[in-house]
């Protein structure tokens, strides 16, 4: 295959743009030949290509409440989402993962995804797909996980 500066008998300035020069003609060429690439071949409906869907209803209702005692408000907790310190008896909403927010802040967040802001912690969703895609990817980890279970139990 003839070069770049071969096909138009000239000569390069620098090194690295004749390397870029021959990477673009080749990147042409080839798509010029027919081995292009399709992108409606490929797959975007899959969970790892998507954001996960809203927490479900029922799931943000149940949330319980805490109540922000003297030596949290004390020690200058924040909401994360916005920052601000929360006050002592101030009422916040608590994540499965203990992380606390207050309720007009995490409650629009939980409106667009599943999952805590700051450790990505997920709470159910009304996505049936989503939820099986979540049982599967367990299964896949745990599967994973065994076989480095085995292969180290094999070679200690």
């Amino acid at each position: 295959m003839a070069s770049y500066f071969e096909e138009h008998d000239c000569e390069p300035g620098v090194p690295e743009e004749q390397y870029r020069q021959n990477a673009l003609l080749e990147l042409a060429r080839t798509l010029f030949n027919g081995m292009d690439i399709e992108l409606a071949s490929a797959d975007f409906t899959d969970w790892d290509h998507r954001l996960p869907p809203p927490a479900a209803k029922r799931a943000v209702q149940s949330l319980p409440k805490a109540i922000i005692t003297g030596a949290q408000a004390d020690k200058g907790l924040k909401c994360p989402v916005c920052l601000l310190e929360f006050e002592e008896e101030q009422t916040a909403l608590e994540m499965p993962c203990q992380h606390l927010f207050h309720s007009d802040c995490i409650l629009p967040w939980l409106g667009k995804t599943n999952s805590c802001p700051l450790c990505r912690c997920e709470l159910p969703t009304d996505n049936e797909e989503y939820e099986e895609y979540k049982k599967d990817k367990a299964r896949r980890q745990q599967q994973q996980h065994r076989l480095e279970y085995l292969h180290g139990a094999m070679y200690t």
